[in-house]
C-alpha cells in the first residue's frame, strides 16, 4: 500500500508500517515490534545454525598462496630459475592452513628443517613442468633456502617462512624459448615471471592447473642461436600486449581470491547483503566498502603502508562477526554502519594486500597487476551478493524474510568470525 504522500512504498505489518525502500534519515528495514524476537528465532532454527555453523567452523581463511616462478636470463647465456614455495601448499586446503612464522621457525629441530626442504622439491615436481624449446622437459637441480618472500632474509618473528628452490645453470646452445606448465597434480596457481638481459617482461602469466605459459624467447642469449624468434613466442622489449595479458591474468586471480576461494570475504560480503535488500542499501554498502578496500589495496602493495597479517587477519575475522551481529541487533543503515564498512573495508584491503604483495611483481607490472587484481575482486563480490539475491528473490514476506534468513543467516557468519579472530589471536 502507498502512504499519505503516495511517493514511498510501505509494507503493512502487525498494524505498523515499515518503509522497504530508503528513507531519508536512514536506508534499511527495521522490525515490528509485533516480529519475532531474536531467542524466538534462535529456538525455531537451533538446530539448522548448529549444523550448518559446524560445517563453517572447520575452516579457516588465510590468503590463498601462489607459487611464483621467476627466471633471470643474462646476455651471457646464464640462467637463475627461482620457486617460492609457502609450507602452506603442503596442506592439503592451503588456504586454511596457516604461516610458519619465524617465531616458530627457529624451534624447528634440523630433521624437522630437512623433512621441509624435501617436502618443497617434491611439491615442485608435482606441480611444475619445465620447458626448454626444442629440448623439451627438464628437471632442475634445486638447492633450498629459508627465506620470507621473493628470497628476503628472515629477520622478524612475524616474518613468513619461504622455501626458496633456486637452480643456477648455463644455456644450451640453440635453444628457442622457455616455458612452464602448472600440472594437473597441483591444487594452486603458479606465477610466470620472467627477466631477460636485464629488462623485466610486463607480462606474467598466472596459470591454473593444466595451464601452459607462453613462450618466452631466449634466441640470441646462446652461442649458436637462431636468427628468428619462434611464431607465438614472447620477446623481452617488444610485447605490445604484454600489459592487456596481465590486466586479464590477474582479474581472474583476484576473482578466485573471493569466488571460491576467499572465504572470509565472502562471508563479510553477505553480512553486507543481509542488513537490507533494498538496492540503494546494498549499493551504498558495496560502493563504500569497494572504495575503502582499493585505498588500502594499493598504499600497501606498492609499499606505502605496511600492517603485520598478525594484526591484519583478526580485524578481518572481527569484522565479520561486527557485520553480523549489527544485522540482527540495529538492522538499519545509519552513520554507524557506514563507519564501519568503511573501517573494515581498510582492513580488509590490507587483506588483499597481503596476497597481491606476496607475489612480489616487477614494477613494471605492479600498476596494471593491482588494477586486474581488483577488478577481479569486485567481480567476485558482485558474484555473491548476485547470487544471495536470485537465492532470496522468492521470500517477499519481510517478517518472514528476517525470521528464515537474516537472523539465522548472520548468526551463520557471525559464529566463524568470532572463531577465526579468537584462532589468529591466540594461534592454533
Amino acid at each position: 500500500m502507498l502512504d499519505n504522500g503516495g511517493t514511498q512504498p510501505r509494507v503493512a505489518v502487525a498494524g505498523k508500517h515499515i518503509p522497504s525502500a530508503a528513507g531519508p534519515g536512514e536506508i534499511g528495514v527495521r522490525p515490528a515490534e509485533s516480529s519475532p524476537s531474536v531467542l524466538a528465532v534462535l529456538k525455531l532454527n537451533l538446530f539448522t545454525i548448529v549444523l550448518l555453523g559446524w560445517t563453517v567452523l572447520t575452516a579457516a581463511a588465510h590468503p590463498v598462496p601462489d607459487v611464483p616462478v621467476r627466471a633471470v636470463f643474462g646476455a651471457d647465456g646464464s640462467a637463475v630459475i627461482q620457486v617460492e614455495v609457502d609450507p602452506r601448499c603442503f596442506e592439503k586446503h592451503a588456504a586454511e592452513a596457516p604461516y610458519l612464522l619465524q617465531g616458530t621457525f627457529v624451534a624447528m629441530e634440523p630433521p624437522a628443517r630437512e623433512a621441509l626442504k624435501a617436502r618443497a622439491l617434491e611439491f615442485i615436481r608435482r606441480t611444475i613442468e619445465f620447458r626448454f624449446e626444442p629440448l623439451g622437459r627438464f628437471d632442475p637441480e634445486f638447492a633450498v633456502a629459508f627465506t620470507t618472500h621473493a628470497g628476503a632474509p628472515l629477520t622478524k618473528p612475524d616474518d613468513p617462512v619461504m622455501l626458496t628452490a633456486t637452480w643456477r645453470t648455463r644455456l644450451p646452445a640453440g635453444l628457442e624459448g622457455y616455458r612452464i606448465k602448472a600440472l594437473e597434480s597441483g591444487a594452486l596457481s603458479v606465477l610466470f615471471l620472467n627477466e631477460v638481459n636485464g629488462q623485466v617482461l610486463e607480462r606474467i602469466h598466472v596459470l591454473f592447473p593444466g595451464e601452459t605459459s607462453f613462450l618466452l624467447d631466449l634466441t640470441g642469449l646462446t652461442t649458436r642461436s637462431p636468427t628468428q624468434a619462434s611464431p607465438g613466442s614472447v620477446t623481452a622489449g617488444s610485447d605490445r600486449t604484454g600489459r592487456w595479458v596481465t590486466f586479464w591474468q590477474f582479474l581472474q586471480s583476484g576473482y578466485v581470491h573471493v569466488v571460491p576461494l576467499g572465504l572470509d570475504h565472502i562471508l563479510f560480503v553477505l553480512g553486507l547483503f543481509l542488513l537490507s535488500r533494498d538496492r540503494r542499501t546494498i549499493l551504498w554498502q558495496v560502493t563504500l566498502f569497494t572504495v575503502a578496500h582499493t585505498v588500502t589495496l594499493g598504499l600497501a602493495t606498492i609499499g606505502v603502508v605496511t600492517v603485520p597479517a598478525s594484526v591484519v587477519e583478526p580485524i578481518i575475522a572481527g569484522s565479520i562477526a561486527a557485520v553480523a551481529l549489527e544485522n540482527i541487533f540495529r538492522p538499519a543503515f545509519t552513520p554507524t554502519r557506514i563507519g564501519v564498512v568503511i573501517g573494515f573495508g581498510l582492513v580488509h584491503g590490507l587483506g588483499f594486500a597481503g596476497a597481491l604483495a606476496e607475489m612480489r611483481l616487477p614494477p613494471s607490472s605492479l600498476l596494471v597487476g593491482l588494477l586486474g587484481f581488483n577488478v577481479g575482486v569486485e567481480f567476485g563480490q558482485l558474484t555473491v551478493i548476485a547470487l544471495a539475491w536470485v537465492a532470496t528473490l522468492w521470500i517477499k514476506d519481510p517478517v518472514h524474510y528476517r525470521r528464515r534468513v537474516v537472523i539465522p543467516g548472520s548468526l551463520l557468519i557471525a559464529l566463524p568470525g568470532l572463531w577465526w579472530m579468537i584462532e589468529r589471536i591466540v594461534g592454533r
